[in-house]
């Protein structure tokens, strides 16, 4: 009786987040296939994203080399990428080689490459306690895999119009369209499926550390979670034989059971040699596995998710318009010290002391389009209807307690390699440099209002801001989703214009021979153009995605390599000083992840409504998020002046 509600197992409206009248994966047979973009455009956007860069000798040596390459290598290496892609329909020509950038990789997860975002607390503290928390998203979790699982999760879809996502003709209509077919018929409704084969990732899937390659693992029969606390590993059930989600107060009974365990922190953490480089890590693993830890790792790599409780409170700061320590919390949920993790799952929950929410993902199963319709989704699930609530601890039964603790066997080679890789993590995480800004003096509204993008305006203000410390323009990266086609992952929006360089220099004129009208026509002008770009990479007709495919091809022939990859304009504009990503939810108080090159800064940004928010990452030795955050507040502050003019 204990572990089986019969009226809770039998209650549909408690097994799924919500009944979509038209099938999650509707749509996916009848998606566009992703576009390579004409081997002339290409050249031509590559060549514009180049210019602001380059010196003037260096840009007309970098046209010389791109010419050619129009002439002569490319147009072979196009037919060849066309005839290939020609052959996998089932796919997108970026596909493959994107998930083998990512497996090939042998750099360490955290900081890299795992990214993190973090859930606004609910509005009642009641429900931001830990356990209450914690087992309302575990819930939630869980109602939104089985909604998904059985087709029955709201299609992602974009709206032009969104007012026709609630419209009962278009959900009758494109229900009734054949699968083959479906997408043409949301089309005339101007509403746009986005891809979610990433979706099944989501749960019971792990990345395997192997030599030179690693694997993404999936085992769908895993009916389990995994709680890491005080770096000790503890499993229990949440799924039952029959597929139901256990009642609310038996998954808060083992999660309050692991809450109160006494049990020191664990000496050898185990989690912590998935902060290791992918090669140290598969050969420890591998050892791991021989002496006896192979079920214990299975156990793991199946688990539907991780549910990581962290001993530490983040606190609060009255200085900060979140009220939070925000510092504190981007370290807790980008890196922590590396021994209550397991970066290696698709993702892990993460529930600190004090009841903050959020989640860190592995990023070569998808991206962060997937992770964050989970995220709303269930944000909006535990704040609409919370299933369990503080009252609800005092009834929860006594006794024995479904909880397994899992213990694994080590040697003094395992204990070694834990206490190094241990003491070299949090050298590195020493290294790092982690703060924000957040604007309160304009966000989207006022953007819309001054009639400018307000994501243009924020890559501006980035441009702005390293102008004032270094007074040049960089490579920038910005990510974007290119989900409205099959098996789309993302294209690289090159923000870094001839239009932002000029405005940053205008801008910075001590002269100030430049009027206020003046500047603001150069920011609607830099406006234009970023939108122009933003369209152009979300049909995926950017030049990244397309020149890495070329890149690729010319790898697998037997061809000497092409001048335009030998130029170092072309390691250049990849050695990406300004990677930018924007995580814009109003559920959502702060996401980033690390910088990607030493000299550089990860940026992950927010637009709300009333307020622009940055967090910034970087190397201490290489440069300051500190000062650059200040400088990004600078430059919000100069962009706004200017508009408001």
């Amino acid at each position: 009786s204990y572990y089986r509600s019969i009226s809770t197992k039998r209650d549909d409206e408690y097994q799924y987040l919500e009944r979509s009248k038209i099938p999650t994966m509707h749509f996916q047979p009848s998606l566009p296939r992703l576009p390579i973009p004409k081997l002339e455009d290409t050249c031509k956007r590559y060549l514009s994203a180049q210019k602001p860069l380059l010196s003037e000798d260096q840009f007309k040596k970098t046209t010389i080399y791109v010419n050619e390459f129009l002439s002569k290598d490319g147009t072979e290496l196009q037919r060849r990428l066309i005839e290939k892609n020609a052959k996998n329909v089932h796919t997108s020509y970026i596909s493959k080689p994107w998930f083998d950038l990512y497996l090939k990789d042998r750099k360490s997860l955290p900081i890299n490459y795992n990214p993190f975002l973090v859930l606004l607390p609910t509005s009642d503290p009641n429900y931001n306690t830990q356990l209450v928390q914690a087992t309302n998203l575990v819930i939630s979790s869980l109602r939104f895999m089985k909604s998904l699982k059985e087709n029955i999760l709201r299609p992602e879809i974009f709206f032009l119009k969104p007012k026709t996502a609630n419209s009962n003709i278009f959900q009758t209509t494109a229900k009734s369209l054949p699968p083959k077919f479906s997408w043409y018929g949301a089309y005339l409704f101007k509403a746009f499926p986005l891809d979610m084969s990433q979706y099944h990732n989501l749960f019971n899937t792990t990345r395997l550390p192997k030599l030179e390659k690693d694997e993404i693992y999936e085992d769908k029969s895993g009916k389990h979670i995994i709680v890491m606390r005080k770096g000790n590993f503890f499993t229990f059930d949440v799924i039952d034989e029959d597929g139901y989600i256990y009642e609310p107060h038996a998954i808060a009974s083992c999660l309050k059971f692991i809450l109160e365990d006494n049990t020191s922190a664990n000496e050898y953490p185990i989690g912590v040699l998935t902060t290791s480089k992918r090669d140290l890590w598969a050969d420890a693993r591998n050892h791991l596995s021989h002496i006896g830890n192979h079920e214990i790792l299975q156990k793991i790599d199946s688990a539907i998710f991780m549910m990581i409780l962290d001993d530490e409170s983040i606190g609060t700061d009255s200085n900060n318009v979140i009220g939070v320590n925000y510092n504190k919390l981007l370290r807790t949920y980008l890196h922590a010290d590396g021994t209550n993790r397991w970066f290696d799952k698709s993702f892990s929950l993460i529930v600190t002391q004090d009841g903050h929410a959020g989640i860190n993902f592995e990023h070569s199963w998808g991206d962060g389009v997937a992770v964050l319709r989970f995220l709303t989704d269930i944000h909006k699930d535990i704040t609409k209807q919370p299933r369990f609530c503080r009252s609800d601890i005092e009834h929860l039964p006594q006794g024995a307690i479904k909880v397994k603790k899992l213990q694994f066997n080590i040697d003094n080679k395992v204990q070694d390699i834990i206490n190094t890789e241990k003491r070299k993590y949090v050298e590195w995480i020493n290294e790092l440099n982690l703060d924000h800004v957040i604007f309160t003096e304009f966000g989207k509204n006022k953007c819309k209002k001054f009639g400018v993008s307000p994501d243009a305006i924020m890559q501006l203000a980035f441009q702005l801001a390293y102008y004032y410390q270094h007074n040049r323009a960089v490579p920038t990266y910005e990510s974007c989703s290119t989900a409205a086609y099959k098996h789309g992952r993302t294209e690289t929006l090159r923000s870094c214009t001839t239009e932002t360089k000029k405005a940053c220099e205008m801008i910075i004129q001590k002269n100030r021979n430049v009027s206020l009208s003046e500047l603001k026509n150069l920011i609607i002008k830099c406006g234009d153009v970023h939108n122009k770009l933003t369209k152009e990479a979300v049909m995926g007709q950017g030049f990244d995605r397309h020149l890495f495919a070329l890149k690729k091809m010319w790898e697998e022939s037997d061809t000497p390599k092409p001048a335009i990859f030998e130029d170092p304009a072309y390691d250049y504009i990849n050695h990406n000083i300004l990677s930018t990503s924007t995580l814009s939810d109003p559920n959502i108080i702060a996401g980033g992840f690390g910088s990607v090159v030493n000299d550089g800064y990860g940026i992950g940004y927010m637009i709300q409504d009333e307020r622009l928010g940055a967090c910034v990452s970087s190397y201490k030795n290489h440069c300051n998020a500190s000062d650059y955050v200040k400088c990004v507040e600078r430059a919000f502050k100069t962009i706004h002046e200017i508009l408001n003019h």
